[in-house]
């Protein structure tokens, strides 16, 4: 039988799971109260959330537990690199920003990257929740989730964490830039 294109080897399963749990245990400011064990269950009874918490670990994202939805008895997890992951730069913010590109278009589009990967971009709330967990996006900015209100004038939000203070900005959502990816989240 032919393995899936979204479905991870037993081995990589287990490599993954591995990650997760050490960087569980290595960061539990992020996620007091929490039961390890209930985690992994989790993980393991959703083997396609177990492939997208795989391809934001491969690009870079360090995926964490950041909290849990006790109405749908969901495990939250947000990329938690300390600076925007590496393998999700250099992005426009979605598809008709690309398409509207007519030279030096980039690769893709965070949207699109996202859909790929089975994940949602940060809302704004959810990247300033991201920042009382620690200080991300010091040296680089992320694209959050656009209102559609800015995104039909053309514009897309981006933020960043300098002075102390988190910072949303603005953008034509053709843009992209070497330092500007996007943080995922993922509900399990």
């Amino acid at each position: 039988m032919a393995k899936s294109k979204k479905e991870l080897s037993l081995e990589e399963k287990e490599q993954q799971i591995n990650i997760l749990k050490t960087r569980f245990e290595k960061n539990k400011n992020r996620h007091l109260g929490l039961d390890w064990e209930k985690i992994h269950a989790k993980l393991k009874a959703n083997p396609s959330k177990l492939w997208s918490l795989h391809e934001m670990e491969k690009t870079g994202g360090e995926p964490d537990v950041v909290g849990h939805d006790e109405k749908t008895d969901e495990y939250l997890f947000y990329d938690c690199s300390a600076e925007s992951p590496k393998g999700r730069r250099s992005l426009c913010y979605d598809r008709e920003a690309l398409d509207s590109r007519k030279e030096f278009k980039p690769e893709n589009s965070a949207i699109d990257l996202a859909t790929e990967m089975g994940v949602e971009i940060l809302t704004e709330s959810e990247y300033r929740e991201l920042q009382q967990l620690g200080k991300f996006d010091t040296k680089t900015s992320s694209w959050v989730k656009t209102p559609s209100d800015i995104r039909k004038l053309g514009g897309a939000i981006f933020a960043d964490f300098r002075y102390a203070n988190v910072f949303i900005y603005h953008n034509g959502a053709s843009s992209y830039y070497a330092v500007r990816g996007f943080r995922g989240s993922l509900r399990v």
